[in-house]
């Protein structure tokens, strides 16, 4: 009875739908509230939860009048020292005293960052405000987050940073090197992850715009480099980022395989029923079947080339770009990315902007500020890349090689909906002509500016079948073509 209870009272809670999940009729796309979707967004740097001084209704209202409907946080087990990559303005860096974590303050003083030290033994219930907040803010907004439960630490500097450490928490946890925090060889720490991780999907199992992803870039601890992006670079250079491909240690896979079991666990007992996302590496790399632990639906890569996708795509799960980066502030250079990476079969795509600040949460801080991009253009030219891809038979449309014969001077990729419709970008300079290889019928196609949104040109036809030449419209970086058979000659 009391189960039934529970139930009938969450049908009146925010997010009581059932929680995001992938198609079961294309589970390279979301089901989210009745709907196919294809997760899009540019979004802050981690920080909107755990950073005290963040303004996040400023800035999921934001993310919703630019059209996105994607947001990426970390929960506050990891915090970066000011400076951390370059970032001026970093909103995963909080001001001395305005870190928010799971955690309730003790009181001995001696937090490394300001304040009394952690006392791991009893919850924030203000961060669980919070986060409960931001989840909340985000639902209204029809907005899904994903939770970064962990992440990699890089250095000391940000390792001696966290509630976990030793030093700033009272309750005696164990004294490591910090690359064993998120193995199973981390002392009495792991019993303190497990019971973050619990609390956290307890608190948000309500919810249905979210989902949990292990761990943040767990290569960078616990490296294994596996391929080079260029060969002919000369060491040092050739095994050190941005060329090398690196996967998670076998110590890490292990640990990332007793998170999401916690997961799981959890919420076997729960009404809501969540995604597991696994990040698994830079760049691109023909994943490993066993190295996904058992649970997770998506595998996510960071500076995705778009072979992450097209190598991964039988994996039957959602694939997954959530971080972008380290291309200066180009608008471009991001914008082709997620066209590149969606049009290769993806389904999620996360720029990182550091246009979002504290005190600029709308994402009007366009001073240069970190190893990325981000501004009010590039989301909206992000939007034309959702728009554009929702316009068509989202659950029938599958990357198609073949259907590009050729295109001399340009890079071209597609995706096609059982023949009847046909999603093309295009990339390089000058004028760009390519054959398609169609079936007979008559077809309507809209040239799309990437940029504005606009119509650039139209074009209506009959086609035998076979071969057929298209001419883009000039542009400089890259162009859409949505092309679609309205009836059979």
């Amino acid at each position: 009875m009391r189960v039934r209870i529970v139930a009938v009272l969450l049908l009146g809670m925010p997010g009581a739908a059932e929680p995001i999940r992938l198609h079961p009729k294309n589970p390279h796309y979301f089901l989210f509230r009745g709907r196919p979707v294809a997760l899009v967004t540019s979004g802050e740097h981690y920080g909107a939860v755990l950073n005290g001084d963040f303004d996040y209704r400023k800035y999921l209202d934001a993310l919703q009048a630019d059209g996105m409907n994607y947001t990426r946080i970390f929960t506050g087990s990891y915090v970066e020292r000011p400076g951390a990559f370059g970032i001026l303005r970093n909103n995963l860096a909080p001001a001395a005293g305005r870190l928010a974590a799971p955690w309730a303050r003790s009181d001995a003083a001696g937090y490394a960052n300001g304040g009394n030290k952690f006392d791991l033994d009893r919850w924030s219930a203000a961060y669980f405000d919070r986060l409960r907040s931001f989840a909340t803010e985000a639902d209204r907004g029809g907005i899904v987050v994903e939770v970064t439960l962990f992440s990699s630490h890089y250095g000391n500097d940000n390792w001696a940073l966290s509630p976990l450490h030793p030093s700033n928490n009272v309750n005696g946890t164990t004294a490591i090197d910090r690359r064993k925090l998120h193995t199973l060889d981390n002392g009495n720490i792991l019993g303190r992850q497990e019971q973050m991780v619990r609390k956290i999907v307890r608190e948000l199992n309500e919810f249905d715009n979210v989902f949990f992803e292990i761990q943040n870039e767990p290569w960078a601890d616990l490296t294994v480099t596996v391929d080079t992006v260029n060969p002919y670079l000369q060491e040092p250079a050739l095994l050190n980022f941005p060329n090398s491909v690196d996967l998670a240690s076998e110590e890490s896979l292990a640990w990332q395989e007793r998170v999401a079991g916690w997961i799981v666990d959890e919420e076997s007992r729960l009404p809501g029923r969540h995604l597991i996302a696994q990040n698994y590496c830079n760049f691109r790399y023909p994943v490993r079947a066993r190295e996904i632990a058992p649970g997770v639906s998506i595998v996510n890569f960071h500076y995705a080339y778009p072979e992450a996708a097209t190598l991964n795509y039988g994996l039957g799960k959602l694939l997954g770009y959530d971080e972008s980066g380290f291309l200066g502030t180009s608008d471009a250079a991001y914008r082709t990315q997620g066209w590149n990476f969606l049009l290769a079969g993806g389904g999620l795509y996360n720029s990182l902007d550091y246009s979002f600040t504290v005190g600029r949460e709308d994402g009007t801080d366009t001073l240069p500020n970190g190893p990325g991009g981000g501004s009010p253009a590039l989301r909206q030219q992000l939007k034309v890349l959702s728009d554009f891809l929702h316009s068509f038979r989202l659950l029938e449309l599958r990357p198609d090689p073949d259907v590009v014969r050729r295109s001399p001077g340009c890079y071209a990729r597609a995706l096609s909906a059982a023949g009847a419709e046909y999603a093309v970008y295009v990339t390089g300079r000058g004028r760009c002509e390519f054959d398609l290889d169609l079936p007979a019928g008559r077809y309507r196609g809209e040239w799309v500016n990437t940029t504005s949104g606009a119509i650039d040109r139209r074009e209506e036809f009959t086609h035998p079948g076979g071969e057929r030449r298209f001419a883009a419209p000039a542009f400089e970086e890259d162009a859409a073509l949505a092309l679609r058979r309205f009836a059979v000659q």
